[in-house]
């Protein structure tokens, strides 16, 4: 890989990095601190809004975080030739 390709892939790399990370901020810190309580205007399965994203929501959402990185990481490294064999 040269110089130009490694300097390509590992801004993608963190672009995605970043993307995810702000997604998570998102759901757990907005959502489930700071946005809480015009959120339990709302239900969702009987519970509060906010609350649902304060004790699962969050969790939630990393797991699917984690699957989407793995996935997005396995395209990104396909595209730039460094996958595993």
């Amino acid at each position: 890989m040269n110089d130009d390709s490694a300097s390509a892939y590992w801004k993608a790399n963190l672009r995605l990095v970043g993307f995810c990370l702000a997604i998570w901020f998102i759901v757990s810190y907005l959502f489930g601190i700071i946005l809480v309580e015009p959120l339990n205007e709302y239900r969702l399965g009987g519970y509060k809004l906010g609350f649902w994203f304060a004790q699962q929501g969050s969790i939630y959402t990393f797991v699917v975080l984690i699957f989407f990185y793995a996935w997005r990481m396995n395209a990104l490294d396909r595209k730039f030739n460094v996958h595993e064999k």
